[in-house]
């Protein structure tokens, strides 16, 4: 066991993006080899495929500051964005496809993918969808259970300010983050249970791995977990955010949020257990409506507005957010709750093009334009061309490498 002491706060932020033809808007079924052998050889580690072969994810370095993972994670998207662009083709950061059927997509033929995929059936099938994760470094085993624990409370605020998959197979579903939905369908997912100590833990997990169930940790797959590669807490609640600022004020107030827990518990405030009936219920209003209906206040018994709840948690941190430079970061929670996440952005945008008279086919490819805009709009894509109406007519040049 590691000692106990000050954790570094070290963190990384690991993104998953689709791979859409920028003539039809739809996923691609299969990358061109080319494209991901180009990828890889710029990226080296730090680019790998994933489950579905219309995925990529990108991970940053280990960060000690925010600027930092800001440089690093807008080198990943601009260098998959460019490349990617000659193929024409481009990543969006979003956790489903507004349109393209799951039935069209085959999972990457991988050992470790082709077992999930044996394992999971008909609910692996439907596993279209990306998420973002986040690391932080927390060395001691006792501190990332303790962390864990009384994390839970705030995994329901992190989704709501991400959540960018509203769509599904081209109907809006009246969810926020639909993703979410077919994650729950999987097993060992959801919101973590309490547990006493690391030992405690371990002995969970152990069962699992002695009865043949999984092979090992990394098939535990909450919503907050101790990473089994390495010695940090992940934070995987959250859906992708197409916006980069987005996506760094959700790893500065996970961060953030880490080191108050710890400090809080040093000064003899440890967070109470609260029932995980109500947490769930709070992780279901963040699904449903995002940050549109706020969230039970567990001491009040009442709900408390969204602009409240993340009020609270700035002035929770905010000595935290000092000492980690990210009091800009935490700060943007509160324009992504005036601006609004992606989901509200996609359902905005789809129905100003029905407004317009256009049908729900090609409201939906506008929604994947705005998509691919915003995935790129931050990260410095010199190079990328990226038309703001792509020449659909002419798919021809792009039917290699597309899914229509």
């Amino acid at each position: 066991m590691a000692s106990r002491g000050q954790p570094s706060f070290t963190f990384g932020i690991e993104e998953e993006y689709f791979l859409v033809s920028l003539a039809t808007c739809a996923l691609v079924s299969e990358p061109p080899k080319q494209l991901l052998d180009e990828c890889a050889a710029e990226l080296g580690d730090r680019f790998v495929t994933e489950y579905q072969r219309s995925q990529v994810e990108v991970a940053t370095k280990v960060c000690t500051s925010m600027s930092a993972a800001r440089a690093d994670l807008a080198h990943l998207r601009n260098t998959v964005a460019v490349i990617a662009s000659s193929y024409g083709l481009a990543p969006i950061a979003a956790s489903t496809h507004p349109f393209t059927a799951w039935r069209t997509q085959r999972h990457a033929d991988k050992q470790r993918y082709n077992a999930i995929a044996q394992d999971l059936k008909g609910v692996g099938r439907r596993m279209v969808i990306s998420g973002m994760h986040v690391h932080v470094g927390i060395d001691d085993e006792e501190q990332r259970i303790t962390l864990m624990n009384e994390m839970r409370g705030f995994l329901p605020l992190l989704l709501a300010l991400s959540t960018s998959s509203p769509f599904w197979q081209g109907d809006n579903t009246g969810l926020k983050s639909y993703r979410t939905a077919i994650n729950d369908a999987t097993p060992r997912k959801g919101m973590p249970e309490w547990f006493a100590s690391w030992s405690d833990y371990c002995r969970t997990v152990e069962t699992l791995v002695r009865s043949g169930v999984i092979e090992d940790a990394t098939k535990i797959w909450w919503d907050l977990r101790p990473s089994a590669r390495f010695p940090t807490l992940e934070l995987r609640i959250t859906d992708v955010c197409p916006l980069l600022d987005d996506a760094l004020c959700i790893a500065a107030v996970f961060r953030c949020l880490c080191r108050s827990l710890l400090r809080r518990r040093d000064r003899g405030q440890p967070s109470p257990n609260e029932p995980l009936l109500l947490l769930n219920e709070n992780r279901w209003r963040a699904q449903r409506y995002g940050l549109g209906r706020g969230f039970i206040d567990m001491r009040k018994g009442a709900i408390s507005p969204s602009a409240t709840v993340i009020d609270n948690v700035l002035a929770m941190i905010q000595e935290d957010a000092e000492c980690l430079d990210s009091n800009a970061e935490i700060d943007h929670s509160r324009t992504i709750l005036a601006r609004s996440t992606s989901a509200d952005r996609q359902i905005a945008t789809y129905q100003r093009e029905l407004a317009r008279g256009v049908n729900s086919s090609a409201a939906l490819k506008s929604v994947v334009d705005q998509l691919v805009m915003e995935t790129v709009s931050g990260a410095s894509c010199a190079g990328v061309h990226i038309p703001q109406n792509p020449p659909r007519s002419s798919i021809g040049q792009f039917r290699p490498y597309e899914q229509i």
